[in-house]
C-alpha cells in the first residue's frame, strides 16, 4: 500500500474511545482489534520486536543500518477516534485538485471555506473528506499511517543511514489516558515525537497545565411552605458559585497563552449539586494560583452558608512539557532542520490544550509534537492533504536521517 491507501483503509476501523469506561482500552472491541491489525502489518512490513501488550499497546523497531553509536529515537501516534463524533462505517473520498470552493459532503452537508477558511490553504491539493455523517480519523490515523510508511520507505531504501527507531501506537488519548500505561522504559528511547498535530508545519512543544476541579454543595431541602430560614437550596449556592469565578478567563474569551476555568457540567438539585471544571494555564505559577483561587470561592460560600457545605477537590491531570524539553532544545531543532530540508514552514505555536507527549515527557521521554496534517478534529468536516501528508511522511524520515549524524 502507499501512504494514502494506507490511511484510507486504517477509517474502515471503528476505533472510538469512551468517557464512561472503566477498562483499558475503554472500547476494547474495538480498539483491540485495530491494534491486532496493526501489529500484524508491522510483522509482515519486516520490522522487529513487533509486540502488542494486553492494554493493547503496540511497539516495534526498525533497527539501525549503521554502526556508530547514534540515539534511539521513537515516533509516537495513538489509534483512538474521538467520542464526540462517530467513527463507525467512515466513507473516505478523495477531493482531487480542490478548486477552493464548497465541498458538498452530502445533501444538506458542505465543507464550505466561509465557514472553514482553512481550506483555501490547500486549493489545488488533494484532500481526503468525509460524507458527512462521521469524524474522517485523521486524528490521529494520519499519523500512524505516516510513521509506518515512512519505516517502509526507510526499509526500502538501505542506502539512507538511520539509527535505531522504535514506533508506538496507543488507545484513549482522546480521553486523556493514552500515555497512562505507556512503558517508557521497555521503550527505550532518549527521546521521541507525537505525531499528532494538526496543519502543514504545526510543531508544539508548549502545552496547558491541566487540572481537574469537582465541587460538590450540599443543600437542605423543606417543604417550599415552611422553608423560610431552613432551606439551603443546592441550586442557588451552584449558581452562586459559577458566578464569583472570572467570568473574562473561560475558553471562549481566551486565547494563545491565556488560561481559563471551563465549567463542563453542572448535575443539581435542592439538596445537592455537582460542578466539574477544568483549569489550565500555560504559565506554571498561574496555574497553582487558578488552583488556589477556585478552592477560596467555596471557602468564602462556607463562610457564608456553613462549613461543609461547599467541597473543592482539586486534582492535576498533566503539565507544560515546555519545562521538560527546554534543557533538550536538540530535540526541536532536530525537527526545525528536518522541516527546512523538506521545505516544511514550521509553525511553533503553543498548545491550548495537551498531548500524550506532555505526560509522556514528565515521564522521562522528552516528547513534542509534530504535524500529522489533518484539520477539523472530531467532526464531520474534517479532512486531511494528500501533500500533507506526504510532507510529514517525508519529515520523520528526515529527522531519522538527521540524528543518524548526531553525535558527528
Amino acid at each position: 500500500m502507499n501512504l494514502i491507501e494506507r490511511f484510507i483503509n486504517y477509517t474502515k476501523f471503528d476505533t472510538q474511545s469512551s468517557e464512561e469506561s472503566q477498562t483499558v482500552p475503554s472500547t476494547p472491541e474495538k480498539q483491540m482489534a485495530f491494534a491486532r491489525y496493526l501489529k500484524e502489518e508491522l510483522e509482515n512490513e519486516g520490522l522487529d520486536d513487533v509486540e502488542m501488550d494486553e492494554m493493547g499497546y503496540v511497539y516495534a523497531t526498525l533497527p539501525s543500518n549503521i554502526k556508530k553509536e547514534v540515539p534511539t529515537i521513537g515516533f509516537i501516534a495513538h489509534y483512538d477516534t474521538s467520542p464526540d463524533c462517530s467513527g463507525a462505517n467512515i466513507k473516505a473520498r478523495i477531493v482531487e485538485n480542490y478548486d477552493g470552493g464548497d465541498i458538498v459532503l452530502s445533501e444538506g452537508i458542505v465543507s464550505s471555506p466561509a465557514k472553514f477558511p482553512e481550506l483555501l490553504q490547500h486549493k489545488g491539493e488533494d484532500l481526503i473528506v468525509t460524507d458527512g455523517t462521521t469524524l474522517l480519523g485523521a486524528d490521529d490515523k494520519a499519523g500512524i499511517s505516516e510513521i509506518i510508511q515512512a519505516m517502509v520507505w526507510l526499509k526500502e531504501h538501505p542506502e539512507v543511514k538511520h539509527g535505531r527507531i522504535r514506533v508506538a501506537f496507543n488507545p484513549d488519548e482522546e480521553i486523556g489516558m493514552g500515555a497512562h500505561h505507556f512503558d517508557v522504559e521497555k521503550f527505550g528511547c532518549e527521546w521521541a515525537y507525537t505525531i499528532d498535530g494538526g496543519d502543514l508545519g504545526d510543531l508544539e512543544y508548549e502545552n496547558f497545565n491541566a487540572a481537574g476541579a469537582k465541587v460538590t454543595i450540599k443543600g437542605v431541602s423543606v417543604h417550599p411552605g415552611y422553608a423560610k430560614g431552613k432551606m439551603l437550596n443546592a441550586n442557588i449556592i451552584a449558581m452562586e458559585f459559577a458566578n464569583m469565578m472570572p467570568a473574562d478567563e473561560r475558553p471562549e474569551t481566551t486565547e494563545g497563552y491565556e488560561g481559563f476555568y471551563h465549567l463542563l457540567h453542572i448535575d443539581s438539585g435542592i439538596e445537592c449539586a455537582k460542578l466539574s471544571y477544568i483549569i489550565r494555564d500555560h504559565d506554571r505559577q498561574k496555574f497553582e494560583d487558578r488552583k488556589i483561587f477556585i478552592k477560596k470561592v467555596g471557602d468564602q460560600l462556607n463562610e457564608k452558608y456553613g462549613e461543609g457545605t461547599v467541597t473543592v477537590d482539586v486534582n492535576d491531570q498533566y503539565y507544560n512539557m515546555k519545562e521538560k524539553i527546554d534543557p533538550q532544545m536538540h530535540v526541536i531543532d532536530i525537527v526545525l532542520h528536518a522541516m527546512q530540508e523538506c521545505d516544511v514552514p514550521p509553525r511553533v505555536e503553543p498548545i491550548r490544550g495537551g498531548t500524550d507527549g506532555a505526560q509522556l515527557s514528565f515521564k522521562g521521554l522528552p516528547c513534542p509534537n509534530i504535524f500529522a496534517g489533518g484539520v477539523n478534529f472530531h467532526g464531520p468536516y474534517e479532512f486531511v492533504s494528500c501533500q500533507v501528508m506526504e510532507k510529514a511522511m517525508n519529515t520523520i524520515i528526515k529527522i531519522c536521517e538527521i540524528t543518524a549524524e548526531y553525535n558527528d
